[in-house]
């Protein structure tokens, strides 16, 4: 297939010992410093200054005001043009109402907010441009249109982009800049957790140390991922094709805060052509070739950096000599199979048969590819080996790259929507059908729906109120119904299906965790042949005719997979399915609509130098306080008066839910004060104020192991004082795995509070520990949040909490969901067990799910209702990663 590419470069807008843990570096690319000219230098050089400018040079802007007005206007509100004119004309006349000077408004119009930005000379990647070309045969019939026509490809230099991410003082300290390999001291467990500890960058290096020449540099593995995405379904074709790039380098953790480490570099060109001609094999070789032409060009001026290296400024001041590689590509199966140029329904990491996946059979590699071109004719690499040999691969331009080996693996697309929700949730619904009838199993299924609509409120958990039955399902989606579908499905089918759910959420969960030990992956595998085992039910039951599926498939892979690339939480397809929010709908909203493409690529370069602006400013130190502040600050610097707080840095206050606090647990809303006897009535709890009394006991006698009825009531302290009652609490908890800061660290609210959202009441929940000595479970109990309060003894003020406790059922989970069952507790008076807590015991939120059986559940009973009502209930693992290391 020939291609033909014509070049050009447009210029957009130019206007102006660790703990436990051994640590194994390899020996030879030892990261060494450098000067400028690639010198090597001793060790403990001291940096060079990331930036020459002086703490009080703004430019392009005149000040800290006028900086963070734009960055305002522009990134955090995305002011359209109009509403900006309107706002700088309301602060022009109050200026002039002021008696002021109308000139000095910060800017003239969004004319002049914009050409301030462009003359930003930080994250000046520009967009250049491409056009592609058919110049194959032409039929006898003639050219068909798609023939003759363009395709454009925009695209950032990814060199530049790339050396703009290692000088990025921002994460700095959260980079990897050798392969390495850690093991458990006791125990000389090895580990998996970020990029550069799996097996595939050491490999690499080895291969690079072969030259003597590199010694002492510093490789970076260029990560790439691409995923089509569509912006409006309603207003035409707006589908769009974005190409995105990483490091290697960078830590799991920063591409879970969103901290710029993943950008887009390129948007690819679709082509299209009528239904008449979108099926010939003419076409297709087109497309396919037309992909791996743009990548293959794309990429060209990295390649003479792969085998030589350049000095690069790194983020934390220092040079440092870098030889770069292709590394894995984070994609789904449809386009896995574009990248590996192989026939669908094939696997594109092993031989595998396409009829007969599940056998165990070689890994495709790019050496056994080429000699099997060689050797065989087209159609048996088509039928016996799922090759398209018709193709040139993009990776074949560039050395040390084998795409079979760099396919990352794809949890988001291949499990999570592939073989739970599009395989085993509809294999369900087919059972139903075949077992009971159409008419019946729409009963049933209603009734499935209104179990996962009963879920009981959670932090971060999407309800589902209408059940699981809607058209449009997106990631989050499938993600969501994967934490609440288990327990609805019991007591409608076998135990073996319910056992088969069990088993795969096991291995999406374990194959989430952040670091994965030897012990993790011999849980992968023993959830993955568990999932084969109890998955025969389908087949037995005739619901399918073969397992022979390609995303499922792909499960076999994972435990190889995080041997050469590390956790797959820092590779999963998630992370760039959610960048398609700001680097591409966002921006595409932001646009008139018309001829969109060069509207959102001025506006992502823009808001590029907005962000460059940000770090460069906040290394320098000059972003302390808010513009307010640091003008109180300036003008009482003679009196010493004024210290303004320290900033956070650049990105770190994104979700309000993620904070780093030091205190485990802390109360944040004050709601009103009341007199003990007050909440009692409120509560329902006659006997709050003994309640209260052995509490405080408790707390002056904290070595007292007696039993509350074994001490005099005269020795409890009286309270008659006032108590504040709060609607809820703030839990933080590090849990990397999850959605969270820089830091690992996560944050939730506990609610206890009478009326929530205007609906109902919400009492939530949480796990407390009652045995510090014990971990998980079995150190923790489980309680229902009936009322936060604080009251004072002894001139300290005491934050507690009036609970529910319930009782674990037996001393392991349930076998076949895997999740612990609790009751409700009850005193010896067969009365409901409460007791007031120091809320320093909890640990974090609980979600509880209903242990539903085989009655059918009332269309009257609402979520808000379960706690109450049902006597028996799953403690959920599955409600977030973090709970799935605690409860199982």
């Amino acid at each position: 297939m020939e291609i033909l590419i014509l070049y050009n470069l447009m210029v957009l807008v130019k206007r102006t010992f660790l703990g436990s843990l051994v640590l194994h570096n390899h020996p030879h690319l030892q990261n060494s410093l450098c000067d400028p000219e690639g010198n090597f230098l001793l060790p403990g050089a001291l940096p060079l200054p990331l930036s020459e400018k002086s703490t009080d040079d703004w430019t392009p802007y005149r000040d800290h005001l006028e900086f963070e007005l734009a960055d305002y206007i522009f990134t955090k509100n995305q002011t359209p043009a109009a509403q900006i004119d309107h706002l700088l004309d309301l602060w022009a006349a109050s200026l002039i109402r002021a008696s002021a000077d109308s000139s000095q408004v910060l800017f003239t119009d969004h004319r002049d907010v914009y050409r301030t930005i462009d003359n930003t000379p930080l994250g000046d990647v520009k967009w250049q441009s491409f056009s592609v070309k058919y110049t194959g045969d032409i039929p006898y019939e003639g050219p068909t249109p798609w023939m003759t026509e363009s395709c454009d490809v925009w695209f950032h230099d990814p060199h530049q982009v790339v050396q703009n991410m290692l000088a990025n003082p921002d994460y700095a300290a959260e980079v990897d800049l050798r392969p390495y390999r850690e093991f458990a001291t006791e125990t000389d467990e090895r580990q998996w957790q970020d990029f550069m500890s799996g097996d595939w960058a050491w490999n690499q290096v080895d291969q690079i140390a072969e030259d003597l020449a590199m010694h002492g540099s510093t490789f970076v593995p260029v990560i790439l991922g691409s995923d089509k995405t569509t912006v409006s379904v309603t207003t035409g074709q707006n589908d769009y094709y974005p190409l995105y790039a990483s490091i290697g380098n960078v830590r799991n953790n920063v591409h879970h805060a969103h901290r710029g480490a993943l950008v887009v570099v390129g948007f690819l060109a679709m082509p299209k052509t009528t239904k008449q001609h979108a099926k010939t094999a003419i076409f297709r070789r087109f497309h396919r070739q037309l992909f791996h032409s743009s990548l293959s060009f794309i990429l060209q001026n990295l390649k003479p950096r792969m085998t030589k290296p350049e000095v690069v400024h790194f983020g934390d001041g220092h040079y440092r000599r870098v030889i770069y590689g292709l590394g894995p590509y984070i994609t789904d199966y449809e386009e896995q199979v574009l990248l590996a140029c192989i026939v669908r329904s094939w696997c594109a990491k092993c031989t595998s048969n396409s009829k007969a996946l599940d056998n165990d059979n070689l890994l495709r590699s790019r050496a056994h590819t080429d000699t099997l071109i060689e050797e065989c004719n087209h159609g048996m690499l088509w039928d016996e080996y799922g090759i398209i040999a018709q193709l040139v691969l993009f990776t074949n331009d560039y050395p040390r790259a084998d795409i079979h080996e760099l396919i990352a693996p794809d949890l988001l697309h291949q499990i999570i929507k592939g073989a739970f929700k599009d395989h085993l949730v509809a294999w369900v619904e087919k059972y139903l059908v075949m077992t009971h009838g159409q008419a019946r199993a729409d009963i049933i299924l209603d009734d499935i729906d209104r179990r996962i609509a009963a879920a009981p409120a959670f932090s971060g958990l999407r309800r589902f109120p209408q059940g699981h039955n809607f058209k449009q399902w997106t990631g989050d989606d499938s993600k969501a119904l994967m934490k609440v579908y288990l327990p609805a499905l019991e007591g409608y089918v076998p135990t073996d299906i319910i056992r088969t759910f069990h088993a795969l959420l096991e291995f999406c969960y374990l194959v989430r965790r952040n670091i994965i030990t030897e012990t993790s992956l011999k849980e992968i595998n023993d959830a993955v042949a568990r999932f084969h085992q109890y998955h025969e039910i389908f087949k037995d039951s005739d619901v399918v005719s073969t397992f022979s599926l390609p995303r499922q498939h792909s499960i076999k892979h994972y435990n190889t997979l995080i041997r050469l690339f590390g956790a797959p939480n820092g590779l999963c397809s998630s992370i760039t399915e959610s960048k398609h929010i700001k680097a591409v709908k966002e921006l595409w909203r932001r646009s008139s609509r018309y001829k969109a493409l060069g509207q959102m690529l001025v506006t992502n370069q823009r808001l590029d130098k907005l962000t460059a602006s940000r770090q460069d400013f906040y290394a320098r130190g000059m972003l302390n306080g808010t513009c307010l502040t640091s003008v109180l600050a300036t003008e009482h610097d003679d009196t010493g008066q004024h210290e303004p707080p320290v900033s956070s840095p650049p990105g770190e206050d994104e979700n309000e839910d993620i904070d780093i606090i030091n205190d485990p647990t802390s109360v944040l809303t004050h709601v009103e004060l009341a007199k003990t006897p007050q909440l009692s009535a409120e509560l329902h709890i006659p006997n709050l104020a003994d309640l209260v009394r052995w509490f405080l006991f408790e707390q002056s006698n904290p070595d007292d192991i007696r039993d509350p009825t074994e001490v005099p009531l005269l020795e409890f302290p009286h309270y008659r004082g006032r108590i504040s009652v709060f609607n809820s609490a703030s839990s933080t908890f590090h849990a990397p795995s999850d959605l969270s800061g820089i830091s690992g660290m996560k944050r939730e609210h506990i609610r206890a509070c009478p009326l929530w959202r205007n609906e109902c009441a919400r009492n939530d929940c949480v796990f407390v520990i009652t045995d510090s000595n014990t971990h998980r479970m079995q150190g923790m109990d489980v309680a229902r949040i009936m009322a936060f309060f604080s009251l004072r003894q002894h001139g300290r003020r005491i934050p507690c909490a009036v609970v529910r406790w319930f009782n674990r059922v037996g001393n392991t989970p349930d076998p076949d969901t895997g999740m612990w069952m609790v009751k409700p507790a009850f005193s010896a008076q067969n009365a409901p067990h409460f007791a007031i807590i120091h809320i320093d015991t909890i640990f974090r939120a609980a979600h509880l799910l209903p242990v539903f059986g085989t009655i059918p559940l009332s269309p009257s009973i609402k979520f808000h209702q379960v706690l109450d009502i049902f006597k028996l209930f799953y403690v959920n693992k599955f409600a977030d990663h973090h709970a799935f290391e605690i409860a199982s």
